[in-house]
């Protein structure tokens, strides 16, 4: 998936204006220079002319912000560093932060989108990438996890 394509899903699954996608991404770093009129750019189609591709940066500080808004800022600790490489596994990881999910709600979630997955399929998607049993996240897993978390939100 394309990072135009999370943020696409992600946007829909919460309803968020373009104003607060922007928002959120500038929780994370207030000095991101993106606004409501370069949201729409990047969620336009590809073969739209005024079309603007994701850098994993600002999908990484819209994600940041996510987590932020949701559960909040820890004041005790440093601001982590905003990742400069996002992968579908990071998508995961800080979605499952984001929403505060448990081993057993991210198994029902995938079972809401019709694949499930095992407990050790599971794990291996949250293990560092030097494990012997670290597990990329394909694009498929990816995309039934946002759908599965769009229907557990939405109810649609």
């Amino acid at each position: 998936m394309t990072n135009n394509d999370i943020l696409r899903s992600i946007r829909y699954m919460l309803d968020l204006s373009d104003t607060r996608v922007a928002e959120l991404a500038r929780l994370a770093d207030a000095e991101l220079a993106i606004d409501k009129d370069g949201v729409q750019r990047l969620l336009k189609k590809e073969d739209d002319e005024e079309y603007l591709n994701c850098s994993d940066r600002v999908l990484a500080c819209f994600l940041d912000g996510l987590v932020v808004h949701n559960r909040g800022r820890n004041e005790d600790q440093p601001a982590r560093p905003v990742e400069s490489r996002i992968t579908n596994n990071l998508v995961l990881k800080k979605l499952r932060i984001a929403f505060e999910l448990k081993d057993v709600d991210m198994h029902a979630i995938f079972g809401e989108a019709g694949f499930p997955l095992s407990k050790p399929e599971l794990s291996a998607l949250f293990r560092q990438p030097g494990h012997k049993h670290y597990r990329a996240c394909g694009d498929q897993i990816l995309r039934n996890f946002l759908k599965g978390l769009t229907l557990r939100l939405r109810g649609d």
